[in-house]
């Protein structure tokens, strides 16, 4: 039986001047610390970006409204943020008292309770594991952990990770994990940008080195979350998060190439999918698009992948799966040359505009997103491309070079538009006088009569 949540971890010894670090205060990271510190606990927040923690200090985050509230409560915007002394804690009057300070301070680790990692993993351009940003962060941990501290890794990362970078190099400081440390591991569920699954309604997996290990890590997540749900060890929770991914990844291919079928057989892949899903059990419903985004299914299949190479394993359902993913983009690309075929024009001098370069609606998120390679491959086919996303002024390419949104998706006069992201707030009037558009949503087309990939 699973206590209940409490507010200090580290005992006996005096109290800690925080409940709880976060490292690193990405997409994860922040909303992660601000949950914490709504629940009523003090936090401290640390990243190695002054950058990223000047725009946390002005509220330009992205971020949920209600966690973009909580940011301002806790640190009065906009007063100056000092970077690399941090700022005093400032209780939430509407939550509870708890509070945030944020710094790039790694030495202040030892004044928190417990240790949260939130860092990304990435994959560099050869589908390879960039595990740099986490062994940096994990050494930084380590260096300066102290006894009877909790430790949680929560990045994204290949089965055996927690053991490699937090339980040997604990060991050889002659820290014990169990005894003298607690280490687990609790894979992220964060989906930005969506408000209706909130970070404290979503169950968190846990899988502690030891018993107790286990059970004060699911007591620190049990400070927020309203349900721990364990299993036997950190790498058995690594992999329930690369199964969640795998899983997403494999349903959007499926239904990638069902919309190609449907495509080919004249018929609405979208009133079929939404007909299917009427069905009480034994589906669940995945929707095509222009390719996958974002930290998650683009990357995480792949740190599986990488790990099964040594042990000379092939996993062809998700390699395949993976490379239709990657894909994607190229054929948004060939559709675009394909529409206009058909309308008796050619790619090369042609106006193209791409509406939407963020990775999913309503973030200015652009990693991993598939309008990257969509404009460069209209690019390098001799269009004239632009791009309009409100959300995000600028992207920078695979090349190393920079491409700049426009101020109106009109400025460009498109003869052909590929809407590859449409937020909530957008406006589509201005495809009135665009004599074509091509839906890589395919969320909008039936509603207007054009063309999907």
């Amino acid at each position: 039986e699973w206590p209940a949540p409490i507010l200090r971890i580290v005992e006996p010894g005096p109290s800690p001047a925080h409940d709880v670090a976060v490292v690193g205060l990405g997409y994860v990271g922040l909303p992660t610390a601000l949950a914490f510190a709504a629940a009523g606990h003090s936090v401290l927040g640390l990243d190695a970006s002054p950058a990223r923690l000047a725009a946390i200090a002005a509220g330009e985050a992205d971020l949920l409204p209600r966690d973009r509230q909580r940011l301002s409560r806790f640190l009065r915007l906009p007063e100056a943020h000092v970077v690399g002394q941090g700022r005093e804690p400032v209780a939430d009057q509407d939550d509870g008292g708890g509070g945030l300070v944020t710094t790039d301070d790694p030495s202040r680790l030892a004044e928190a309770g417990a240790v949260i990692v939130c860092v990304p993993t990435p994959i560099d351009h050869h589908l390879v594991p960039d595990l740099g940003p986490l062994r940096g962060a994990c050494r930084t941990v380590v260096e300066r952990a102290r006894p009877g501290q909790v430790l949680v890794l929560t990045s994204t990362t290949y089965v055996g990770c927690t053991a490699d970078l937090l339980v040997e190099p604990l060991r050889a400081r002659g820290l014990e994990p169990g005894t003298d440390v607690f280490v687990a591991f609790s894979p992220e569920r964060i989906d930005p940008g969506n408000d209706v699954h909130l970070l404290e309604d979503v169950p968190r997996v846990v899988g502690g080195v030891t018993d107790e290990c286990a059970r004060r890590a699911s007591a620190l997540l049990g400070g927020y979350a309203a349900r721990v749900h364990p299993v036997p060890s950190p790498a058995a929770a690594e992999m329930v998060k690369l199964v969640e991914n795998t899983f997403r990844a494999v349903n959007i291919a499926l239904a990638n190439e069902f919309a190609d079928v449907c495509r080919v057989l004249d018929l609405p892949v979208m009133e079929i999918i939404a007909a299917a899903a009427t069905k009480p059990y034994g589906f669940m419903p995945f929707y095509p698009g222009p390719g996958v985004g974002g930290h998650c299914i683009p990357c995480d299949p792949h740190y599986l992948l990488w790990q099964l190479r040594r042990h000379r394993m092939r996993t062809p359902v998700t390699e395949q799966a993976m490379a239709s993913i990657a894909s994607r983009p190229r054929q948004v690309v060939d559709r675009v040359r394909e529409v206009l075929s058909d309308h008796g024009r050619g790619l090369p001098g042609t106006r193209v505009l791409v509406s939407g370069v963020a990775y999913k609606p309503d973030v200015s998120d652009v990693r991993e997103s598939p309008a990257l390679e969509i404009y460069a491959g209209l690019r390098d086919a001799g269009a004239d491309v632009a791009f309009y996303d409100p959300l995000v002024p600028s992207i920078r390419l695979a090349d190393g070079s920079t491409a700049y949104g426009l101020e109106s998706p009109t400025q460009h006069s498109p003869e052909l538009a590929v809407l590859v992201c449409h937020h909530a707030e957008d406006d589509l009037s201005w495809t009135t006088d665009v004599p074509l558009v091509l839906d890589a949503t395919f969320r909008l087309a039936s509603s207007h009569g054009w063309d999907t990939l």
